[in-house]
């Protein structure tokens, strides 16, 4: 069985699209899918299944509209991508130890992508990188490095223009859905 992560968008943000995840779990596991397990409120689901990754998607994403009734945005990623990601962050250590130092908030971050944007697209970003705010794309991830707050980044703010739904996580929440992930494996 593969080790797969659920990462839905824009849940219990805000007071909208709220979601418990006991209930979350639940329909995970009413929909036959094995070893469910979430993590945070944000909406991080890990669980085993052996269908394919767009067939999953699809139920997910249906399931979640006929239970909680409104339509979320689903990120799927198997453990062994998870660990890809992580191992193909284009920032150095001492880059991001030196934005942590002139944060006060998280300073690295990932946007997952329903698939790889189009190149024009990618080119609409980049008027947002500077000095404080930098992001490579390396296939459907979007590694995003801010030396102040992703809250009032342009660069964040902007990832709409790559016109693919995508979410957003925090590096130590990437590493821990890995580490999670990788449990499962064993």
């Amino acid at each position: 069985m593969t080790v797969f992560i659920a990462l839905l968008r824009g849940i219990n943000v805000g007071g909208k699209n709220i979601i418990k995840m006991n209930e979350l779990k639940q329909m995970f596991e009413a929909m036959e899918l094995c070893e469910v397990q979430t993590y945070i409120q944000s909406g991080n689901v890990l669980f085993k299944s052996n269908e394919e990754s767009e067939t999953l998607l699809k139920k997910i994403e249906h399931e979640i509209e006929k239970t909680f009734g409104f339509t979320v945005t689903v990120i799927l990623r198997t453990a062994k991508e998870l660990e890809q990601i992580i191992s193909n962050c284009p920032f150095t250590e001492e880059e991001i130890l030196e934005a942590e130092a002139s944060s006060e908030a998280e300073s690295l971050y990932i946007c997952l992508l329903t698939h790889i944007p189009m190149q024009e697209k990618i080119q609409h970003l980049d008027k947002y990188k500077n000095e404080s705010e930098d992001y490579k794309i390396i296939g459907r991830e979007v590694f995003l490095l801010f030396h102040q707050s992703i809250r009032n980044s342009k660069l964040a703010t902007n990832l709409t223009k790559l016109e693919v739904p995508s979410t957003v996580r925090n590096w130590k929440t990437i590493n821990k859905l890995a580490a999670l992930a990788k449990a499962k494996v064993i």
